[in-house]
């Protein structure tokens, strides 16, 4: 019998797993992203609207977001490490699947449901496993995980364009199923690891595995409420923010360099912030609720930068304002994983993970239709008016117009989605420790609880001026 741990490593064999979480994120999230480029060529292939063939990534996208908890609750029943090993089966199956499709059904099964599937498998998992193996570090950790995106669409979009000019989109799907079996790799560096929090026995019962029991909890009933209404506005850039850059009169390079001031922003800001986080200067749940306001603010300055003056102009006010909210969104990625373990504790935060992924999932459906009533046409390139912006995709059919017909740009769009951000934020100042209290104060978290239980730590003796009597330290 290996003895238990006294607590998470908070290094060593830890950082060959954000390695793999790192690779789980770039081929699964980095890939979906990337896949856009496909969908002009399925179109013409089989002669089906745009409208249709961006379903594919849309389907994927979904299963891969709703089935998380499902990925999660086999994990804690058999571990991560076979569970992402078959869901980087699944996923390259369902690559290899599509390449010999003969309609866009056998895509939608392919990619959507087959490739869809493996992907809950595996990225809920992994980062749950990646969780367990920090505690002072665990938010860098994450943030550096969380960076694989990022870092996988810039290298992934221009070798997929490569890939699709010399094979051809069957060709190039045949490839990016071999790719996706490293995913079987990643699986295998995520040794188990056994914890003093870890539950006994494995769940009972279908609701128990998929951990739904942790909605008794006050505090993550809360954390689930405000990501459901994040999810609802933090996904509508990665929609619309290369639409509203054009609507406000840029082209050529500007439009793009808006898109790639955010991307850069955003990714940096995950490690910084991830660091930061882990000072243990303020607590887990304030930081949360700070940057997830700072990123509905942002959201609110895009929306609201008026039209450039000068179509040849590089757009200043937007790209500041792209800029601040690529920050700031970034910011709060890794701060909205790392601080599941303080809520459901360290035996429960691969299934609190999946259930986090979903409700983002859910909330992601409220927000794109609320900015728009027709459907994306995803295209290979835009119009050669701005060549900046060529290769960049819309790559999920959410509709998109409602309010843009109604007001006649994004302006609109954004501010709704803005505040729906500026909602979830509030609703996480309900979090233990989230608002500073007048009374007793407490040491900031760190590291990070591992019983689920984001309360107040004991009451900090500090010793006083006038001798060696303590008296409590007190703030408001």
């Amino acid at each position: 019998m290996t003895p238990k741990p006294a607590g998470p490593p908070d290094g060593g064999w830890g950082w060959v797993v954000a390695a793999a979480a790192f690779a789980v994120n770039g081929l699964s999230y980095g890939l979906l992203r990337s896949l856009g480029l496909a969908l002009p060529d399925l179109a013409e292939h089989f002669d089906r609207s745009a409208q249709d063939t961006a379903w594919v990534s849309a389907l994927a996208l979904a299963v891969q977001q709703a089935a998380s908890p499902v990925g999660s609750a086999l994990s804690t029943r058999w571990g991560a490490r076979p569970v992402v090993m078959v869901g980087g089966v699944l996923t390259s199956l369902g690559f290899v699947f599509s390449a010999f499709a003969r309609s866009l059904l056998h895509l939608y099964f392919g990619l959507g449901v087959l490739a869809g599937s493996g992907w809950a498998l595996v990225f809920a998992p992994a980062l749950g496993t990646l969780s367990r193996y920090f505690s002072r570090r665990r938010v860098l950790a994450m943030g550096l995980a969380l960076t694989g995106n990022g870092v996988s669409s810039l290298l992934l979009a221009p070798a997929l364009q490569f890939l699709l000019d010399t094979f051809g989109w069957r060709g190039a799907l045949l490839l990016l199923g071999a790719i996706t079996l490293h995913l079987i790799a990643c699986g295998a560096l995520l040794r188990p690891l056994t914890l003093p929090g870890d539950p006994q026995a494995p769940p009972r019962g279908p609701l128990a595995a998929l951990g739904l029991g942790l909605f008794t909890r006050r505090a993550f009933s809360v954390f689930a409420l405000g990501t459901a209404l994040v999810g609802g506005g933090y996904f509508v850039p990665y929609v619309h923010l290369a639409p509203h850059a054009l609507d406000r009169g840029l082209e050529g390079y500007g439009a793009a360099l808006v898109v790639a001031v955010a991307a850069v922003g955003d990714a940096g800001a995950r490690l910084v912030c991830g660091w930061l986080a882990d000072q243990g200067w303020v607590p887990l749940s304030r930081l949360l609720a700070v940057f997830g306001a700072l990123t509905g603010l942002g959201l609110l300055a895009v929306g609201l930068v008026p039209v450039a003056r000068s179509k040849e102009g590089w757009g200043g006010p937007l790209l500041a304002a792209a800029g601040a909210y690529g920050l700031s969104a970034g910011s709060y990625a890794p701060l909205v994983f790392g601080v599941i373990p303080g809520l459901v504790g360290i035996g429960g935060v691969v299934q609190g993970t999946g259930l986090m992924l979903m409700l983002m999932s859910l909330g992601g459906l409220l927000g794109p239709p609320l900015s728009g009533k027709g459907l994306s046409q995803p295209t290979r390139s835009q119009p050669s008016s701005a060549p900046g912006v060529r290769g960049l995709q819309i790559p999920f059919p959410f509709p998109s117009g409602f309010l843009r017909d109604e007001t006649g740009d994004f302006t609109a769009s954004f501010l709704v989605c803005g505040s729906f951000i500026l909602s979830g934020s509030f609703i996480y100042t309900g979090l233990p420790g989230a608002l500073p209290s007048c009374g007793a104060a407490s040491q900031p978290a760190a590291p990070p609880p591992e019983r689920g239980e984001l309360l107040p730590a004991p009451q900090v003796a500090l010793l006083s001026a006038g001798g060696p009597h303590s008296t409590p330290d007190t703030t408001c």
